[in-house]
């Protein structure tokens, strides 16, 4: 009994060694191996023969991990026909630009997603900082404006049969080429990362510049003011009697808009100087950004709407003015002569200006002109006047700004000391 009370015990014991005996050992899996996550944002702009571009260099890693194991980004980009992957543009494409990015000093220490960024090692470098936005551009030459051929895509050129047919082939206009852009980051090994999401821009000439600006100020404002230029339309031969109506074929005329830049403090008009948010149709711009003294210059590109992608052409020589306040204050309001015992009390309205410098007095007797009685502008909007008691004044009170400018005068008053 005790025997067989034993047994279940031992049996049970021996098919638990036999179940942890049977498993199927295997080589080690190696460890993951930590790429930077995609490069984020990236945006093109077209400004006449080269193309800016701007996007957030990655931060982390595809799994969510931080920091991102990145020591450099690269930007790719090619002008073809054909349909492309990600690995076509790398492979077959253009280097446009290579960004040095600060990397951590271990790529296999990060912290999880939630994890507290103090716990963070910052990564370390002469490069951008992890998740700064990159600004590079290419200078779109004859190599770029020219379609590459892949090699799929001439291999099924070449193994294609094309039939004989008589007489010239009718078909839509070429749509114009366009250049495609995508960055990726590479891990400090050298491991490539997933692709940005791309952009294009499409090799069509570019709109023309427009006139030198006109520059004109208020106390208030910056007035820019430009010629709108004039885009060349499709050419198409006129409709005849003996044909049916044609429909134009080809690139339709775009839409024309402006965008406006200060080129105050650098020659180069582009995404860090622009004063537009979005293009503007109409020819007119006010900067309302007011410093007296500042020099201030202004160029203006053409922008072209196509297919809900813009594309500017080169800037306009600048136009520029020394912005010099000439511009005098208003006229003081709500001047009131109150008798004393003495003395006048004079009260007034205090000007609103904000270069505002003070007021002047001015006081006057019959028959004769009201004289300043204020040495140099006063800073309150009142003043008590000591003078002979019985005798009929009048009093004017003008404004003085900073830059020396005075108002017309205030309508006048009267009083009479007791």
């Amino acid at each position: 009994m005790r025997l067989r009370a034993g047994c279940p015990a031992a049996v049970a014991a021996g098919a638990l060694f036999l179940m942890t005996g049977c498993g199927k050992s295997g080589p080690p899996l190696p460890p993951l191996v930590k790429v930077p996550a995609p490069p984020g944002d990236l945006l093109a702009e077209r400004r006449g023969a080269a193309v800016d571009l701007q996007f957030t260099v990655p931060n982390t890693n595809t799994d969510g991990s931080r920091p991102a194991n990145v020591d450099r980004v690269e930007v790719y980009a090619i002008t073809t026909t054909a349909t492309t992957t990600d690995e076509d543009i790398i492979r077959h494409g253009t280097r446009v630009a290579t960004v040095d990015v600060k990397a951590p000093r271990d790529p296999d220490r990060t912290v999880a997603p939630d994890d507290a960024e103090a716990e963070i090692e910052p990564p370390v470098g002469s490069g951008l900082d992890q998740g700064a936005l990159a600004r590079v551009a290419e200078t779109l030459d004859e190599k770029a404006r020219v379609a590459v051929t892949l090699p799929h895509d001439q291999k099924r050129k070449n193994n294609g049969r094309q039939a004989d047919v008589e007489g010239p082939l009718l078909g839509p206009g070429t749509a114009p080429l366009s250049r495609t852009y995508l960055v990726v980051g590479f891990s400090t090994r050298g491991r490539k990362g997933p692709a940005s999401t791309r952009a294009t821009v499409p090799l069509v000439p570019a709109p023309p510049a427009p006139a030198p600006p006109s520059i004109a100020y208020n106390e208030n404002a910056v007035t820019v003011t430009w010629t709108p230029v004039t885009l060349s339309g499709m050419v198409q031969q006129p409709d005849t009697a003996d044909v049916l109506p044609s429909t134009p074929i080809g690139v339709p005329l775009p839409t024309v808009a402006y965008h406006v830049y200060d080129v105050s403090s650098q020659e180069t008009a582009g995404a860090s100087n622009k004063l537009t948010a979005m293009p503007i149709a109409e020819p007119k711009f006010e900067d309302p950004r007011m410093t007296w003294g500042a020099r201030r210059c202004y160029t203006v590109r053409a922008v072209e709407v196509m297919d809900k992608l813009a594309i500017e052409g080169d800037a306009a020589e600048p136009g520029c003015t020394t912005l010099t306040d000439t511009f005098a204050p208003a006229a003081p309001t709500g001047l009131q002569a109150v008798a004393n015992q003495g003395s006048i009390s004079l009260i007034w309205d205090p000007n609103t200006e904000k270069d505002l410098g003070g007021y002047l007095v001015f006081r006057g007797t019959q028959g004769v002109a009201p004289q300043p009685i204020t040495p140099s502008p006063i800073e309150q909007a009142m003043l008590n006047d000591t003078v002979a008691p019985g005798v009929q004044y009048t009093y004017v009170v003008k404004a003085v700004d900073r830059a020396g400018n005075v108002s017309a005068p205030s309508p006048e008053v009267q009083g009479m000391a007791r």
